[in-house]
């Protein structure tokens, strides 16, 4: 079957496994404007996430982010304004002003601010995308593929999920309270227009023309569509929904086991728990064709647990074997914290073993 026929390049992947469900041209290296964005959005998450910035942080806006041209919300020089309503103009307005300052804000320039970008591919294992700026303006030597658009679109979605309360969000007032207050209407119309749409990033110059990086859930199942190079932003939301529809009609999400469920119990030494559970980080699912009821193995891979450790730290993973071949995986990680046990306590305990005739 045929999909996205005006589309130079496109792709739709199921978000869990980034199973590819549909890809065309897939591989081709083109301009990708704003979509560009996503890994700008990355950065910032990791760095909010790393307690390094905070959402009510306030920034003093620059010259050169006011200056910027293209999509923005209008920031002028010398303006106070927060760091989540940055993350807001650029999560729903594409705005071009408010990724520069942010990446002043992390890197101190847009140009050590691209260098970490390129590393975050990189560390992504994309070999397809180069960065020349932060924000997706035409520029020899900047581009991307639908493959790594969607690897990048996932990466988002998937560990950085905070990033949907942004780009689900269809309208509403920017520095609200303020005299300087701006309406912002998010670029992306599937959002409002398109059942269980709840992102992620368009773009569009002269060069990449129309692109959508979109995504949905139904019934648990998370889709992530690319088109990339359409003429018209009409086709290319038609486009986009034609494929998330494909997706939702053609393939289903089977839970194999649950969030939580204990896969092992590991005995500890000189610990403060004598043991501990390693339970699955998230549920452990398999995409299928819609009718197959297939039968799976599994297969866990669990790390030398060294003392300390944290909760919810990750020390293995357990994956779904269809035929012998991996289909899927998911986190293992461990169900309470466990620290050593001091000098006086393994003391103490010998004694107390002793007395009970253990030892």
């Amino acid at each position: 079957m045929e999909l996205i026929s005006n589309a130079v390049s496109g792709i739709l992947i199921e978000a869990n496994s980034g199973k590819i469900i549909y890809e065309k041209e897939k591989d081709k290296k083109v301009a990708i404007a704003s979509m560009t964005k996503m890994v700008a959005q990355i950065i910032i998450l990791e760095n909010i996430e790393n307690g390094n910035i905070k959402w009510d942080d306030v920034v003093t806006v620059s010259r050169n982010a006011a200056d910027m041209g293209g999509s923005q919300i209008y920031i002028e020089q010398g303006e106070k304004i927060s760091i989540y309503d940055l993350m807001r103009g650029i999560s729903m307005a594409s705005a071009n002003d408010a990724t520069v300052q942010m990446a002043e804000v992390i890197a101190g320039s847009e140009k050590k601010f691209v260098s970490l970008m390129n590393k975050k591919v990189k560390q992504l294992g994309l070999k397809n995308t180069v960065f020349k700026n932060c924000t997706g303006l035409d520029e020899d030597g900047h581009y991307s593929t639908a493959y790594d658009m969607a690897m990048i679109a996932r990466e988002l979605v998937v560990n950085h999920p905070k990033i949907l309360e942004f780009s689900s969000v269809y309208e509403g007032y920017l520095r609200e309270n303020t005299a300087n207050k701006f309406w912002l209407v998010n670029t992306n119309k599937l959002v409002r227009y398109y059942e269980g749409a709840d992102g992620l990033k368009t773009g569009h110059t002269d060069n990449a023309k129309y692109c959508l990086a979109a995504t949905a859930k139904k019934n648990n199942l998370r889709l992530i569509g690319i088109v990339l190079g359409e003429e018209e932003s009409k086709v290319r939301n038609n486009e986009a929904m034609q494929l998330l529809d494909y997706g939702f009609n053609n393939v289903k999400l089977k839970t194999i086991k649950k969030k939580g469920e204990v896969i092992k119990k590991v005995k500890l030494n000189k610990a403060s728990s004598n043991y501990i559970s390693i339970v699955l980080k998230d549920d452990l699912s398999v995409m299928e064709g819609i009718g197959t009821n297939k039968k799976y193995k599994y297969k866990s891979m669990i790390n030398d647990i060294k003392l300390p450790i944290k909760k919810n730290t990750t020390v293995g993973k357990m994956y779904v074997l269809d035929n012998g071949k991996k289909v899927s995986s998911q986190d293992l990680v461990i169900n309470k914290s466990v620290d050593n046990l001091s000098f006086l306590e393994l003391i103490r305990n010998s004694c107390i073993n002793l007395v009970n005739g253990i030892i």
